[in-house]
Formats: structure tokens, C-alpha cells, sequence
């Protein structure tokens, strides 16, 4: 199965703000292992461009320390699945402990 992870970062580890990072790291994979790593700079941020600008990419999954509930919302209409309350790691091993069905989520840290 092929996927395609976005993380949002800063210095190659989780940025915990989604809307305002530097950079999205995207992760393609095909049958559990990475085959390409590629960064690319976000558009300017406005509400709502994130997720059909990732989608435009071929986005399946996200991976995200916190996101506001349109946001995730409008991800879903993409048919993109968010995974959020991750923990600041480096994208690489995010995606890793994704593909190896270990990430480990919890409380959304967005709060609006």
C-alpha cells in the first residue's frame, strides 16, 4: 500500500503550531518502508489552504502535534487522515513509528 505522510517541521523535528511551520516534510512509502524524503516550503498561510495544498501533493496521511478542528474537518474532505497530540521528534522518525503502526498520539494541543 503506497502512503504519503506530510509533518509539518522546524528544524526537522515536529513544529506544534501546524499553521505556522517552515517547512512540510513529506514521507512517500510503499509497503511500510520510506522510498523518498523530500521538504517543501508551505504557501503563505490563510485559513484553510494547508489542506488542499497537501492533497494537491497526494497527501494520505498527517501526521501533527495539534490542529484546529476545521482544519482536521477539511483534511477529511480530502480524504486525508490526521493523527494528532504527537510528540516533537524528527519527521524521519515519526514517520518510521508510523509506518511501523507505533506512533503514539494523544490530546489534540491545539486549542481553537
Amino acid at each position: 500500500m503506497n502512503q504519503i505522510i506530510a509533518i509539518p517541521v522546524s528544524d526537522n523535528c515536529l513544529c506544534q503550531h501546524f499553521g505556522h511551520c517552515k517547512q512540510f516534510a513529506i514521507f512517500r512509502a510503499e509497503d511500510k518502508k520510506i522510498t523518498e524524503e523530500i521538504y517543501l516550503d508551505p504557501p503563505p498561510h490563510e485559513p484553510g489552504i494547508l489542506p488542499a495544498w497537501l492533497a494537491s501533493k497526494g497527501v494520505t496521511h498527517v501526521i501533527a502535534g495539534g490542529m484546529g478542528h476545521r482544519a482536521i474537518s477539511l483534511f477529511n474532505q480530502h480524504n486525508i487522515q490526521v493523527y494528532t497530540g504527537v510528540l516533537e521528534k524528527s519527521a524521519r522518525k515519526l514517520a518510521e513509528e508510523f509506518l511501523d503502526e507505533n506512533l503514539a498520539t494523544g490530546e489534540n494541543t491545539c486549542d481553537h
